[in-house]
């Protein structure tokens, strides 16, 4: 399989994905159980565990949410085992009630929650550090700069949770997740046995969490003071002026030293919470000037002014809080040039001189059946006369029909937002609403939102757009997926809240599917589309090559109308000379494109 070679020896070096060195990471460390949601950049570790768990001795699943992972972790920890939760960093807010409690109750077996961080926002709404989710939540938090890195501090997470009986966050970014070096492994440890003991601290009434206050604190100290703390910090160099730095900004400093030919001593933190604060006072006594380089918002920098603050430490501070280091987006070498040029006060200009590439906007894939299912939707409104709809959307691939020519986006916040905001928009808006929303993100934030709609008796329509996977973090499972696990049918269920106008749709079919919608947009109550049609993708794979087939112009009956190109806007069609092309590289042979409503002259034919 892809990925057996992370069950090889200690000693032994591959060239990994940081999230592939996650997986290998949580094999040293001798994990019996990990749960995830998968997202963005920490996807990969899932696909590691779901081919190789049953190899590596680890019970693994793919959970309808984060909060759901988390505390199945949470249970395992209880009883002695070590335990393991990812997500990306959205993810945290979902399972943020129980990570909360969960530095409360404290841990039995080693546990580490990892979340990948998306600074820049290459795949997320937004853009969060979640160190401070875990400063908030009272957890120790650790911070890798390397898939090496991301490797050994995961082990040496689970050694300290273990040592202290506390939880551990693990704070990767997408460079560091999705970066590709030599890894070398380490030895494989053994498992713990399952040794569950009823605790009055697992359970957090008043009285209880009262007293774990005490026990939160004692740890954190405990962690702050332990051995194991000063194997994630690094110092060296030699100058008057120190760099606190962490994580991936760590990777861009020497670079940029050595292009401006100036030195600093670089103190480098692992261990971002609770901070070694002597260690850390120590350097900082020695220094004339300190520099804060970090990417997220200013953790280390507060803490360390704030520490200074209290000791009467007064040096020259250069850093987020006042303006010297951008507040925003990843940092890479060319912007640590330009702003220690200007706190050491060199000239710099900048040299390269490359092309600047055009930015393309992302497109559904040929072949996707969101595509048909947005095409016929906006034929639909339009035949019935509808002018401007509000259509909240949600987290997954169809976020696309945001863009040009589908326009069909108007609230997106988080997972499942699209049918709760879709009740607040028909509670005061005086337009139709129509709410998209993925199967995999019906499952993990879509039913309790759908709950409150038709108790509420809220008139809207939401289309369910599903396609049997998850298919925007790589193809995952989904509670639909079948043996060897208990297959939920979406119908039965949204039909199990009360709901009587659902409709399922195939939207490969176009004629059919465009009356359905016709008939939902005509309801005077809560109605529900099932666009149900397998990911291309999954469905290409499937295929044998006598079942491919590839579309192409009839140049004799096309009419040059452009309805395909400019309201069907497949990826594979592209015009040339005033006529319109199929790019048979391309094409999926899904068919639709040759059907009447989208080309009426019939001039898409199939390639012989």
């Amino acid at each position: 399989m892809a990925y057996d070679s992370l069950l090889g020896r200690g000693g032994r070096t591959e060239f990994l994905l940081g999230n592939e060195a996650v997986g290998r990471g949580v094999y040293e460390a001798g994990v019996s159980v990990a749960a995830t949601y998968p997202g963005t950049p920490s996807s990969e570790i899932g696909d590691v565990l779901y081919q190789v768990s049953d190899k590596m001795g680890i019970k693994f699943e793919f959970a309808t949410n984060e909060k759901v992972a988390l505390e199945i972790a949470a249970a395992a920890a209880t009883g002695g085992l070590r335990s393991f939760v990812f997500m990306k960093h959205v993810g945290l807010n979902v399972a943020m009630d129980s990570f909360v409690s969960l530095a409360a109750s404290g841990v039995k077996g080693g546990m580490v929650v990892l979340s990948a961080d998306d600074p820049s926002m290459h795949s997320s709404q937004n853009e969060q550090d979640n160190r401070f989710l875990g400063k908030f939540a009272k957890t120790i938090v650790v911070e890798p700069s390397s898939p090496q890195e991301l490797k050994d501090f995961v082990v040496s997470a689970f050694d300290l949770s273990e040592e202290i009986g506390h939880p551990v966050l693990v704070r990767s970014v997408t460079r560091i997740s999705h970066v590709r070096t030599p890894v070398k492994f380490g030895e494989v440890r053994g498992k713990n046995e399952w040794n569950y003991k009823k605790d009055t601290s697992y359970v957090l009434m008043p009285e209880n969490a009262y007293r774990a206050q005490a026990a939160v604190a004692n740890r954190l100290d405990r962690a702050r003071k332990s051995n194991r703390s000063k194997f994630f910090n690094r110092i060296y160099g030699d100058s008057s002026t120190l760099i606190v730095t962490s994580g991936a900004a760590y990777n861009y400093i020497d670079e940029a030293l050595q292009m401006l030919n100036v030195k600093a001593r670089v103190m480098k933190i692992g261990l971002s919470f609770p901070l070694d604060q002597d260690g850390i006072l120590k350097e900082v006594e020695l220094a004339e000037r300190v520099v804060f380089v970090e990417e997220g918002g200013p953790f280390l920098e507060e803490q360390v002014l704030s520490i200074c603050a209290l000791r009467g430490i007064n040096r020259k501070f250069y850093g987020k809080l006042n303006g010297y280091v951008p507040m925003s987006y990843e940092m890479d070498v060319d912007r640590v040039v330009v702003f220690l040029s200007e706190i050491y006060g060199i000239e710099h200009k900048q040299t390269y001189g490359g092309p600047v590439l055009p930015n393309r906007e992302p497109v559904l894939c040929p072949g996707c059946p969101h595509r048909a299912t947005y095409y016929v939707a906006k034929m639909a409104m339009k035949q019935k006369g509808l002018r401007n709809v509000i259509s909240p959307t949600d987290i997954g691939c169809y976020t696309l029909g945001y863009y040009e020519p589908y326009q069909m986006g108007d609230f997106c916040f988080s997972m499942g937002s699209s049918v709760g905001s879709s009740s607040g928009f028909t509670m005061s808006a005086e337009e139709k609403v129509v709410s998209f929303i993925g199967d995999s993100t019906f499952f993990h934030g879509g039913i309790p939102a759908l709950i409150n709609a038709y108790h509420n008796n809220h008139n809207f329509v939401l289309v369910i757009m599903d396609n049997s996977i998850t298919a925007m973090t790589g193809g995952q499972p989904t509670p639909e997926t079948g043996p060897p696990f208990k297959k939920v049918d979406i119908e039965s269920v949204v039909r199990g809240i009360g709901i009587n106008n659902v409709f399922t749709i195939d939207p490969y079919d176009l004629k059919s599917s465009l009356e359905t919608f016709k008939k939902a947009l005509g309801t005077e109550e809560l109605s529900v589309v099932i666009s149900k049609r397998d990911c291309a993708l999954e469905a290409d794979r499937k295929k044998s090559p006598s079942e491919m087939k590839v579309f192409q112009i009839n140049q004799d009956k096309c009419n040059q109308c452009y309805n395909c190109v400019r309201n069907f806007s497949c990826a594979a069609f592209y015009t040339e000379d005033g006529k319109v092309f199929i790019d048979s590289e391309l094409c999926d042979g899904c068919s639709v494109c040759s059907e009447p409503l989208v080309c009426p002259f019939n001039a898409i034919e199939v390639k012989e």
